[in-house]
């Protein structure tokens, strides 16, 4: 008979003790394992290209035009088609990706070390505002702006990070706890993350970037990119968790994430089978011009911020984003403790100001959510499901109690008999 304190207590701690740090950036396919010269990465567990939503098929078109592969959406989406291309999950390869998450081999990609553990996670460089890859665009600007990236903003700061190396690289745990005192909550809103992340790097790129006039160039397009740490939280978040999955007997889920078809999460104690159901529909706040037709089924690795125990979890500490979600600060709160429901422990190091510096709720544990019907809430970006549109909006949605079921089912059979 398992002990299932005793393993959730184990779980809980080996993420409790990360120590998620920046150490380095590569190009993807010479950074990830097992990424090829023709693999794309996405975000979610497994999908062909039939499957896809639309913000998806828009992010793979916006790929293969960044590598070259096609000159015309029309090509691309002909190529995306023809099978000489691979789709897998981000998370198949200790890597995540907000939204759509594509990642394509050529890629610059970020390096996060758990220090504790010695695992690594990988994640893409956020793109900023607007139009935009992971939402699903893919025009002529979109393409310049991923160009831009890997031309310009890619060396100057991975001369930054390597310079920072030696003194300890770029501490991501600092960064996140910090910033859920100053208004963040890590998922929507980074604004208080990226300004502590310009903050350490700044003076690191002006001392080692190649063209010093770039690192100007770079501090701008991060001024005006307030989610930009997402996915450097997200990677953090990756390192932090990969060390509880494979406790025996533990319930605490360690990666939930949608890819615009389907949601899907892991188990620590249930190797590595996903469990899924149909990705919900948001309650969004729309942009101007759009309406709920336009919006397209959750998506995105960003998920992972919940389930280390942040972003929906702690809204409380974030009342300024919850009306960009469209609720109030009082929903914020509510929304927070009603995770302390299903979660195994609260967080040592993420503490909410407004809950007398209170932890976090952290560890999702499968089998509370279902004795108590309450779902996880997650606070996300929201795609429109037309491919090249992009985002239309913001908003609450509960992860579908169908995946946490079935996980529970699972679990019962191999430990509970």
């Amino acid at each position: 008979m398992i002990d299932l304190e005793k393993a959730n207590e184990e779980a809980l701690n080996r993420l409790l003790s990360a120590q998620p740090v920046l150490v380095d950036m590569g190009i993807a396919k010479d950074t990830i394992p097992g990424l090829n010269e023709r693999t794309f990465l996405h975000a979610g567990p497994p999908i062909d290209w039939k499957n896809m939503s639309g913000p998806m098929r828009g992010a793979v078109i916006a790929g293969i035009l960044f590598e070259g592969w096609a000159k015309t959406p029309e090509e691309a989406e002909k190529l995306a088609a023809s099978g000489e291309i691979a789709f897998e999950p981000n998370h198949h390869h200790h890597a995540v990706g907000p939204m759509a998450g594509v990642i394509t081999p050529s890629m610059p990609v970020f390096v996060v070390e758990n220090k504790a553990f010695g695992n690594k996670s990988y994640t893409n460089i956020n793109e900023g505002l607007g139009k935009v890859m992971r939402m699903g665009a893919y025009s002529e600007e979109v393409i310049e702006r991923l160009r831009w990236i890997k031309r310009v903003m890619y060396p100057a700061m991975q001369a930054g990070i390597r310079h920072a190396a030696p003194d300890g690289g770029i501490d991501l745990k600092f960064i996140i706890a910090q910033a859920l005192h100053m208004g963040d909550e890590l998922h929507n809103r980074n604004k208080a993350a990226t300004s502590l992340f310009v903050r350490m790097l700044a003076p690191h790129m002006i001392e080692a970037a190649p063209v010093v006039k770039d690192v100007a160039d770079v501090v701008r397009f991060l001024d005006r990119s307030d989610i930009f740490f997402v996915n450097l939280a997200m990677a953090a978040a990756k390192a932090s968790l990969e060390p509880a999955h494979g406790v025996e007997g533990s319930s605490m889920v360690t990666i939930m994430s949608r890819n615009g078809t389907e949601f899907g999460i892991k188990v620590s104690g249930l190797g590595d089978d996903w469990f899924t159901a149909p990705a919900a529909v948001p309650e969004v706040l729309l942009f101007p011009g759009f309406t709920k037709d336009d919006v397209n089924p959750d998506i995105g690795d960003s998920a992972i911020m919940e389930t280390l125990g942040v972003g929906g979890f702690a809204l409380a500490a974030a009342p300024a984003i919850v009306q960009f979600i469209g609720g109030s600060p009082q929903d914020g709160v509510n929304y927070t403790m009603e995770m302390y429901e299903i979660t195994v422990g609260e967080n040592n190091v993420y503490t909410i100001p407004y809950l007398n510096f209170r932890g976090t709720p952290t560890g999702i544990d499968i089998l509370k959510v279902v004795e108590t019907g309450t779902t996880p809430i997650l606070d996300t970006g929201v795609a429109c499901k037309r491919p090249g549109v992009g985002q239309v909006g913001a908003g609450i949605v509960r992860m579908p109690m169908e995946a946490f079921e079935k996980a529970a089912e699972r679990f019962a059979e191999v430990y509970l008999g």
